[in-house]
């Protein structure tokens, strides 16, 4: 199984960066160049605890659909999705967020296995991988612009 680890620091509440990380709406923004689109299940908002939500989308020119379910979710440390049904044998993406003088430190893990045995790990490792990894480079720089410019909007609202 491949793992994709990613840290970001963002200058929000970790409150502001935990909501921004389940917005279903941030994330079809961070996805607009892939013309993804949630088609059932949480299609807007805020996904929460077992609560799934289907997406659908063009990645490296093959249209296909993921259904992923919210399996953990512990405000403001942790949520965890898993897909249920979709392209890979197994998804599972986990986001950690924790406090420090930098900033709020969001980790990403993000664990996947494509199906097709030996020939599957060569794609998950050489086509995949680094695929996957700029996929998620893209949504944490959409996801941390809009953590903060949340913040700042908030703050505003409180002068």
């Amino acid at each position: 199984m491949e793992t994709i680890l990613l840290e970001t620091i963002i200058n929000a509440p970790i409150e502001v960066c935990f909501d921004t990380a389940r917005s279903i709406d941030m994330h079809l923004e961070s996805m607009h160049h892939t013309g993804e689109r949630a088609i059932a299940g949480r299609t807007s908002g805020y996904i929460g605890a077992g609560e799934t939500v289907t997406w659908r989308a063009r990645h490296l020119g093959i249209p296909f659909r993921m259904k992923v379910r919210i399996t953990a979710c512990q405000p403001y440390f942790l949520f965890t999705d898993e897909m249920e049904r979709g392209p890979f044998k197994k998804m599972k993406h986990q986001h950690y967020f924790e406090e420090t003088l930098a900033g709020v430190r969001m980790r990403d893990i993000f664990f996947f296995e494509s199906p097709c045995g030996w020939i599957g790990k060569l794609v998950d490792r050489y086509i995949l991988a680094p695929y996957l990894l700029k996929l998620l480079l893209r949504r944490n720089e959409v996801l941390k612009a809009t953590a903060e410019r949340n913040a700042i909007a908030a703050m505003a609202r409180v002068s």
